[in-house]
């Protein structure tokens, strides 16, 4: 077995209760290669900001948790070569069994999240129990699910959402012991998360979603005090993207995320945990298809890579310091 902590990682327990009080949210980015995890680095020690890097099962069956390991490893003595050591959590985004979070674990992760949404109320205690249980010996912190998004991220889909109750949030986190809640109030997953008839449009023809439901979250923050809270599925799907995407070949269609500013608004509260991925693969695939659309001879990948990983670190900036407000908190 190996632990987090000689991989120089940190559990996220300091971590959210810092955010909780600071009215911030901490910047959890999904990585699957090099250049990813180079731009989420990067961007972090330019805005000291605490960072979470998050490994869904799709990322584990594509670059394998031996290498994800090592990579998270690296990071740390990456941040501290850049010239500011940030606190640096390695976590398990959407574990679907107890094997799969007990593997991580093992494997020097130091957060798991355990998804038993889909699952009966009682089965999902009663499976989130039982990862916190062994999550707690090895003092790894866990996140539970109430509440479903819908909308699709690599193997995790649903086509329906369905909002937390906030009465059952109480019962479930007493009875689970896990140390912060992903809730549903309206995000989902994917770059196309809303189809164009639950939005409106805006004066500039653009597509605006249905609002966060701010009242279930307060409530929730009710029921919780100071209790750590996660959005999930909370790319905002940056429109400029969209179009140089589709200006260079892409054929993106009826794209919408959630705006930034109901992100930030989420942050000021008990949300300490904001989880991007989808915007990060909008902003490397418009960067490599304008490469190769302005410059059809050019093979080396490092050539159009690395100004996607530029185009990256740019975004994942502008997320810390304007968005979720982690920048200055590491």
């Amino acid at each position: 077995m190996i632990s987090y902590k000689e991989l120089g990682l940190v559990n996220t327990k300091e971590m959210f209760a810092k955010a909780v009080k600071g009215g911030y949210a901490i910047p959890a980015y999904n990585f699957n290669n090099l250049e990813q995890l180079q731009a989420i680095i990067q961007a972090c020690v330019a805005t000291k900001s605490p960072v979470i890097l998050q490994v869904s099962r799709g990322a584990r069956d594509y670059a394998n948790i031996n290498l994800l390991r090592n990579m998270a490893k690296g990071a740390s003595e990456y941040a501290k070569e850049l010239g500011y050591e940030i606190p640096i959590t390695l976590h398990l985004d959407h574990g679907d069994s107890f094997e799969t979070c007990k593997e991580c674990i093992d494997n020097g992760f130091s957060s798991v999240m355990i998804d038993g949404s889909h699952l009966p109320y009682d089965e999902n205690i009663a499976l989130t129990r039982k990862v916190v249980e062994y999550a707690h010996a090895h003092d790894v912190t866990v996140e539970g699910e109430l509440g479903v998004l819908a909308g699709i991220e690599d193997d995790v889909v649903a086509e329906e959402s369905t909002y937390t109750q906030p009465e059952e949030v109480v019962d479930f986190v007493s009875k689970t012991n896990v140390d912060s809640l992903a809730i549903s109030i309206g995000t989902s997953h994917g770059a196309n998360k809303f189809k164009p008839e639950q939005c409106t449009r805006n004066e500039d023809g653009i597509l605006i979603p249905p609002p966060l439901r701010f009242d279930i979250l307060a409530e929730i923050e009710k029921q919780l005090p100071g209790f750590p809270i996660v959005l999930h599925g909370s790319s905002s799907v940056p429109q400029e993207y969209v179009k140089m995407i589709n200006e260079n070949g892409g054929a993106l269609k009826d794209s919408v995320g959630i705006p930034e500013e109901q992100l930030r608004q989420a942050s000021k509260s008990a949300v300490c945990k904001i989880n991007i991925d989808s915007d990060g693969r909008l902003a490397m695939t418009a960067a490599i298809r304008k490469v190769l659309h302005d410059k059809p001879g050019e093979f080396d990948p490092r050539k159009y890579i690395g100004p996607a990983r530029d185009e990256l670190k740019k975004m994942y900036m502008h997320k810390n310091e304007n968005v979720l407000g982690s920048a200055g908190n590491a």
